[in-house]
């Protein structure tokens, strides 16, 4: 996946691939069509952090959620 091009496609892969990896039953309530393409270097940079990270604490997990509804849409 080229995540270097700003498009749905690749904010759908993202916030997919976080809730996948962070095993969250919460992050249901986060859906892809909550983000547009304006935030787009604000979620790889989430996106990024968490796929380079194997564990993480529960503060961690609480604080990757609040970013991600930072970036929602209003």
């Amino acid at each position: 996946m080229d995540l270097s091009t700003k498009s749905v496609e690749n904010v759908e892969y993202m916030i997919e691939k976080i809730k996948e990896k962070l095993k969250v039953m919460n992050f249901g309530a986060i859906k892809p069509s909550h983000f547009d393409e304006n935030m787009y270097e604000e979620l790889l940079e989430i996106y990024e952090m968490v796929m380079r990270k194997n564990n993480f604490s529960t503060s961690e997990m609480q604080a990757i959620a609040e970013e991600l509804g930072n970036l929602r849409k209003q």
